[in-house]
């Protein structure tokens, strides 16, 4: 059976969606929507003497060029910001893959943003946190000592998971919120979407665990930001916007949080190219 929401047009999706929604013209846009929020926040917490803490994801990826120019040019120090990123892939072992991996988060957060940004502005390593597959407690802890987290940035993945919060459907809705910190298998539709997406289709060589932050963290943050561009966000946002709340599709199990807001591109929001 398809679920009529599947079918919704441009303007029905953003009619009365369970969350709240935008349309931006296309990826660069919505990128650099991304860039500012974290810029301008940063800065409003700097000017108020408070710290900064946000999940970050590697996956949308497109903000953070945006970003480390506005931090560069405007002179934003981010001496007071810790960045918790939402997760890394694991080798068979269960271990961090090498930061060289060209899958690596590690390794990309390191090129792309924290050695492109002045040195005199950069947060201290310690405050560059990923999760620990072996201290997964590691980053709860740091939030509750940090005060909680000021936004968790992200997308979506194929089965409406946030950060890799598989979907699964054996969990109540509470259980699955529960759920913090920790290695997990990766799902074969999301390796698949992944290898697409990121890997060239080389779906054999896909790492086959992960770590990652977990639904508590992310529901907990006092904000959450969620952006989608790719062809096959064109049934996620329908399905986290209108469809019912079930582990089954993590995302929509953050539909009454108090501010979540989902931006997406004209791509996605039309029914076909």
């Amino acid at each position: 059976m398809r679920h009529e929401y599947y079918g919704y047009s441009k303007e029905q999706l953003l009619a009365e969606p369970k969350i709240r929604m935008f349309c931006m013209e296309d990826n660069d846009a919505v990128f650099r929507q991304m860039a500012r929020q974290m810029a301008d926040e940063i800065e409003a917490n700097n000017a108020a003497g408070k710290r900064t803490v946000f999940i970050c994801p590697v996956g949308p990826v497109g903000q953070y060029p945006y970003f480390v120019d506005m931090v560069n040019e405007k002179g934003i120090s981010l001496k007071q910001v810790w960045f918790i990123n939402m997760d890394e892939y694991l080798d068979d072992n269960k271990k961090w893959i090498p930061m060289d991996h060209p899958l690596s988060f590690r390794g990309f957060m390191e090129r792309v943003v924290y050695t492109k940004i002045k040195p005199e502005l950069v947060m201290p390593k310690e405050q560059r946190i990923f999760p620990d597959p072996e201290h997964p407690e590691q980053v709860p802890e740091l939030i509750e000592r940090l005060g909680g987290v000021d936004t968790a940035f992200g997308g979506i993945g194929i089965n409406g998971h946030v950060a890799f919060n598989e979907a699964d459907p054996s969990l109540s809705e509470e259980e699955f919120l529960a759920q913090k910190t920790r290695v997990l298998s990766i799902s074969p539709e999301t390796r698949a979407a992944n290898a697409i997406g990121d890997f060239g289709g080389a779906l054999e060589d896909m790492p086959k665990y992960c770590v990652t932050v977990g639904m508590y963290e992310i529901s907990h943050a006092k904000k959450i930001r969620l952006g989608c561009f790719r062809n096959w966000h064109r049934a996620v946002v329908r399905r986290a916007g209108y469809g019912e709340k079930t582990s089954d599709f993590p995302v929509t199990l953050l539909q009454d949080h108090e501010d979540i807001t989902l931006t997406f591109t004209e791509f996605v929001g039309r029914l076909k190219d």
